[in-house]
């Protein structure tokens, strides 16, 4: 019952390999377009949610707070979608967004550069030279937009579970190695990672209604789940905003109790 997320460059094979992963686990697939479709239901635009998701730090710079709304609504609608489990996410973050959930089994696949090239080459019909300055440049973007959300490094080896270089395997290898992994003990649902994988719903559920709500779509809040206690923390404007943070969160808080000590009230923010 694990949950796959698969990092990867642009044209390393990730959605083969996905979509490999999916038919032999019997899982579905998801990449991407599923989550920016779900988040869109929460009233954003599609492609200010693909922007989230690819533009580096210098184009979130002048829309902090946008970024904030947007990522917020990607990882409420990624937690949606692979709760139940039996998931293979294919897409920028996975492994990040859905960090403290023990049955995640994360996964990144590398190429030689030479490898990627020629398939650039082939699917966007560009020279050796334009093949080369795209990888560069999406491969510098995605490491950028994991630094500045989220402090590491992209191709950090310790953020996965397993990384496979596709040199010397091909995709129905790394296939066959990562659908052994999902079966050991290590990445199977046990009653605490299910629990860590409802807290983690339930918390971003509320948070991404706290940014859709019009009385509380300015504020920017730290909110966790615990057992049946959701917690928040940040700063509102005054007494009322505060009651609104907390009718809004006991709406989507699934009867959970909402712990709001961890609010500060500022006179402006």
């Amino acid at each position: 019952m694990a949950v796959v997320t698969i990092s990867r460059g642009s044209f390393t094979g990730g959605k083969r390999l996905a979509e490999c992963l999916a038919e032999r686990l019997g899982y579905r697939c998801i990449d991407r377009d599923v989550i920016v479709e779900r988040g869109a239901v929460y009233g954003a635009s599609q492609e200010k949610l693909r922007n989230a998701l690819e533009k580096p730090p210098s184009f979130w710079d002048r829309f902090r707070h946008s970024k904030y709304i947007y990522l917020t609504l990607i990882q409420a609608a990624l937690t949606e979608e692979v709760r139940a489990g039996k998931a293979v996410y294919h897409g920028n973050a996975g492994h990040l967004l859905l960090r403290g959930v023990s049955h995640v089994l994360r996964a990144r696949i590398i190429a030689p550069v030479d490898l990627r090239a020629r398939a650039i080459q082939d699917t966007l019909k560009v020279s050796r030279s334009e093949a080369f300055a795209y990888i560069a440049r999406v491969d510098q973007d995605r490491a950028k937009w994991s630094q500045y959300l989220y402090g590491v490094n992209w191709g950090d080896p310790t953020l996965y579970d397993v990384v496979l270089n596709l040199e010397s395997m091909d995709i129905r290898d790394a296939c066959e190695t990562i659908v052994a992994m999902a079966g050991q003990t290590c990445f199977q649902e046990t009653p605490q990672s299910m629990a860590a994988m409802e807290d983690l719903a339930v918390a971003s559920k509320v948070r991404a209604n706290l940014v859709c709500s019009p009385s509380t779509a300015d504020l920017e809040l730290d909110v966790s789940a615990q057992g049946g206690t959701v917690a928040i923390q940040g700063k509102v404007r005054g007494a009322a905003q505060l009651n609104d943070v907390r009718t809004v969160a006991e709406k989507a808080a699934a009867g959970r109790t909402v712990d709001l000590d961890g609010l500060v009230q500022v006179p402006d923010l």
